[in-house]
């Protein structure tokens, strides 16, 4: 069984990220090993100019890979087009019992819509529609849950996303 995808979308400055922040270690208290993937519209480099891995991919390598006691880290040229199941597929082990998708709104993963009032509102789909996390009532045939309920949060994605057992 694949690992399952669950994205969590909303405005710009909504709170996803620090709801995913505060939601892992809920998730890894429950016993959960968590890998996140973040959608971007802007680009982004997270190495340092001058260092090796810098060197290798500015001279034309497709894919760095840095390799440390306990830590990898990879830059590598992917498609505009990348979907988070190629992701999982291509990158994580299957010891990931859940990948938390910060984005990817059209792609029909499972979703957790964030909703400050604040910043108005989100067109919503109900179709794979989780939840809606909001500091305001919002009336939907799904879980209304408080941005500071984190456990209820949790406790409903365990629910909806049991523990995988590793296969044999």
């Amino acid at each position: 069984m694949p690992i399952p995808i669950l994205c969590f979308v909303g405005r710009s400055n909504s709170g996803k990220t620090t709801l995913i922040e505060r939601l892992i270690p809920e998730l890894v208290l429950a016993g959960y090993r968590v890998a996140t993937v973040k959608h971007t519209g802007h680009g982004f480099d997270l190495d340092t100019e001058g260092k090796d891995s810098w060197r290798h991919k500015r001279a034309g390598a497709s894919t760095v890979m840095v390799l440390s006691k306990g830590s990898l880290a990879m830059f590598s040229d992917v498609s505009d087009e990348i979907k988070v199941e190629e992701l999982r597929d291509r990158f994580l082990d299957r010891s990931i019992d859940l990948i938390i998708a910060e984005g990817w709104k059209n792609e029909g993963y499972p979703k957790v819509v964030v909703l400050r009032d604040e910043l108005g509102e989100v067109p919503l789909s109900l179709e794979g529609l989780l939840a809606v996390v909001s500091n305001k009532p919002v009336t939907l045939p799904v879980p209304c849950i408080d941005p500071d309920d984190i456990k209820g949060l949790s406790d409903l994605i365990v629910t909806h996303f049991p523990k995988r057992r590793m296969e044999a």
